[in-house]
């Protein structure tokens, strides 16, 4: 059998392949071209996007590794997006006092990644109608939109933890706020002098109301005090004179001085068996409370506490009173029942008008419901 020769020549390459040479170095070149504009476009994308890293300086983080925060703004622009990352670090907090007194800007986004914002960084930003805070935001720090007299809304993220003292005082044009369940704190004066709020929402996870939180809201009409709430700070609501209702939740314990002093139209309120004390000058001139009944569980009235509220017509003082301070009823012209309950009180001696005091603290007084003589000083126990 003869074995067929082996051919040394090697066969043309299949015509294709042919092709594959001639187009290969434009599809690379096509390609490069592609990649080229592709990065280009992300990058006016992103410079369209945010502002110039270029209108801002950073400070390091002390609190983030390798996290920045912004310290001061040099740009002009009314419209400020804040970039995420600067200098290819990202942007952690809004230092203090970083936008203070800025009277250009009207609207801020503020990234995501950002986890607090500093004290005073919007302070006194009088054309500031918009702000954007992320979910990522925890701390709103000490006077951070203090005087921001234009802003008008204001949403809160779930990520708030605290909103620290005054943060939004003095914001004339906020209507209308709701504070997430995930804040803890709420400093004092945080919504103080905001005129125009005419509701809020205090969320169950708030253990106290501090010092002239809501002081000055003198649009507020309502307020519903949670369960969380185990005291009401002085001042706290003082100056509310359109607030007519209030709700005490059951684990309050103390109604601070001045709490709800000068809130000229609040017609009624519950005191809650909880509370054990009622401050100085608490509800003093709420001249639209027509009865007040002080639970058992209260043991001191403070002094003036219900000075000068010139409607209020009946009181009903609990046996767990051992103390009234003085002038505590006085002034209080249309008051004509006053009943006490078996108790072991000490009656100052202008704890009401009249003679009142000496009456309930004589032999044949104590105890029972007095009734003031028509147009007189002059008690009689019914």
């Amino acid at each position: 059998m003869t074995k067929r020769p082996v051919s040394l020549i090697t066969p043309p390459p299949p015509p294709h392949n042919n092709k594959i040479r001639r187009i290969l170095p434009v599809l690379l070149t096509f390609g490069f071209i592609c990649y080229l504009f592709f990065t280009v476009s992300i990058g006016s994308v992103y410079s369209q996007q945010y502002d110039s890293e270029k209108d801002f300086q950073i400070d390091y983080d002390s609190n983030v590794k390798d996290g920045v925060v912004i310290s001061k703004y040099n740009g002009s622009k009314k419209e400020i997006n804040i970039p995420p990352r600067i200098q290819n670090y990202p942007v952690t907090g809004i230092g203090s006092e970083t936008f203070k007194n800025n009277k250009n800007i009207t609207k801020v986004t503020i990234p995501n990644g950002v986890l607090s914002i500093g004290d005073g960084s919007f302070n006194g930003c009088t054309s500031l109608t918009s702000i954007t805070i992320p979910d990522s935001v925890t701390i709103i720090g000490n006077m951070a939109f203090n005087g921001c007299t234009s802003l008008t809304s204001v949403s809160i993220p779930n990520s708030v933890t605290k909103i620290e003292q005054m943060a939004f005082s003095g914001c004339t044009s906020l209507t209308s706020l709701s504070i997430p369940n995930s804040v803890t704190f709420i400093g004092a004066g945080a919504f103080a002098n905001c005129i125009k709020l005419t509701s809020i929402t205090i969320p169950n996870s708030v253990p106290s109301i501090g010092e002239y939180t809501f002081y000055n809201c003198a649009s507020l009409t309502s307020i519903t005090i949670p369960n969380s709430i185990t005291s009401i700070d002085n001042d706290a609501f003082g100056l509310c004179k359109n607030l007519t209702s209030v709700t005490i939740g059951n684990s309050v314990k103390s109604i601070g001085y001045s709490a709800f002093e000068d809130c000229t139209k609040l017609t009624g309120i519950t005191i809650p068996n909880s509370v054990i004390s009622i401050g100085l000058r608490s509800f003093s001139n709420c001249t639209s409370l027509t009865s007040m009944i002080i639970p058992d569980s209260v043991t001191s009235i403070g002094n003036s506490a219900f000075y000068q509220c010139t409607n209020l017509a009946d009181v009903t003082i609990g046996s767990g009173i051992t103390q009234i301070g003085e002038a505590a009823f006085s002034k209080c012209t249309n008051l004509t029942s006053v009943t006490i309950k078996p108790n072991k009180m000490s009656l100052s001696y202008d704890s009401f008008d009249g003679d009142l005091v000496s009456k309930a603290a004589a032999a044949d007084g104590g105890p029972g419901t007095y009734k003031r003589l028509s147009g007189g000083e002059v008690w009689r126990k019914q």
